[in-house]
Order: structure tokens, then C-alpha cells, then sequence
């Protein structure tokens, strides 16, 4: 589906929108704290839906996601840079939160329109994305932080990481099936409006 400049606003602002919503957590906004974090569901939708656009929008994308948190830890009182989630670490949120993305972008370039096809391809593509983002943050935020105390062992690594694992990727695979019937709602909607111009033509 071709989109204009427009669109492709309208769609960041929207993505941009549910990120800030949901990883603002606890904040004037309290009543939106039983969503879920949308953060790695936003980077690989707007992976997909922006594909060609990475150059403004993963930079804002990847700026909001700071300032959220900046806003949200310094109005708890709290030093940004002291905070228990922010070490080395965090930086390397930008490479993890880029395999979202380029998984999204991938999935774009190769998917084959809404066949059975895409739909196994995009399944693929989320959960090979899911895991490198998972990787990269938890391992980073494990082996760098000064948070987790040491002695640090594998051991100790793979059994954080199965606290954490299947929400992270169950949460993401929720917003991104949410996205997924978006999209085929609005090709459906855009192929019926394209027959029903031809037909009165």
C-alpha cells in the first residue's frame, strides 16, 4: 500500500502517541497504567509502516523513548543518571530497539500482500526481532549495570532472562497482531473505495 507524506505523519504521530501513553507509566496519566509498555511494538510497526522513512523517524522514535523516561524518572525525584534502569546499558537500547525496526522493515520489503503467506512471514520476522531486542537489552543491562550485583555468571543471566522473556514478547506480539488487523482493515477499505471509483467511472 502506497502512502503519502501525509500518511506517513499521521501514522509516526499515532505510533508516537501510543508510546508515549504507555511508557510514561507512572505520571499525571495514571489511568493508562494497566497498558502495557507498546515501546517494541511501536519501533517494529513503524519499521514496517514507515520503511524508507528510518532516517527522521527512528531518531525521533529513539529520542521520545529518552525524554519519556527522563520526564518520568526526574519527576519521581530521582537523578536521571542514578536511576536503577540507566547505566551503559541503556545506550544500547538504540541497537535493540533498531532490530525491531529492521525486522519490521524486512518484513515490508518481502511480505506479499495479505496472503497466508505474509502472515507466516510476519511471525518469523517478529519473533527473530523480538529476540535480538531482547538480547542485546537484557544483556547489556546484565553484564554493564552496576544495578545487578556481582558476582554475574551465565547461569544467573539465563535465569533473568527467563523472568522477563515471554511478557516481553507476548506484550509485543499483542500490539503488533492490534497493528496487524489495523492494516488489513485499512487495504481492505482502500481496495473497496478504488472498485466502487472505477465502478461509477
Amino acid at each position: 500500500m502506497v502512502m503519502t507524506q501525509n500518511q506517513r505523519l499521521g501514522i509516526f504521530a499515532a505510533l508516537a502517541l501510543l508510546m508515549a501513553l504507555t511508557r510514561i507509566h507512572h505520571s499525571i496519566l495514571h489511568h493508562f497504567d494497566a497498558l502495557p509498555d507498546a515501546s517494541w511494538g511501536v519501533f517494529f510497526l513503524a519499521g514496517f509502516w514507515l520503511r524508507g522513512s528510518a532516517r527522521w523517524a527512528f531518531p525521533l522514535l529513539m529520542a521520545e523513548a529518552v525524554v519519556v523516561d527522563y520526564v518520568v524518572i526526574t519527576g519521581m525525584g530521582i537523578d536521571f543518571f542514578s536511576h536503577y534502569c540507566v547505566s551503559a546499558g541503556y545506550w544500547f537500547l538504540i541497537p535493540a530497539y533498531g532490530s525491531l525496526w529492521l525486522g519490521g522493515s524486512w518484513l515490508a520489503k518481502h511480505q506479499a500482500g495479505l496472503r497466508l503467506s505474509t502472515l507466516a512471514l510476519a511471525a518469523v520476522a517478529l519473533l527473530v526481532a523480538e529476540n535480538l531486542c531482547y538480547l542485546i537489552s537484557n544483556g547489556s543491562f546484565y553484564w554493564l549495570s552496576h544495578s545487578v550485583p556481582t558476582p554475574r555468571s551465565m547461569g544467573a543471566w539465563f535465569e533473568n532472562l527467563g523472568d522477563w522473556y515471554l511478557p516481553f514478547l507476548q506484550t509485543t506480539a499483542l500490539y503488533v497482531g492490534l497493528g496487524a488487523v489495523l492494516h488489513v482493515l485499512a487495504v481492505t477499505l482502500s481496495r473497496a473505495l478504488k472498485r466502487s471509483g472505477q465502478i461509477q467511472h
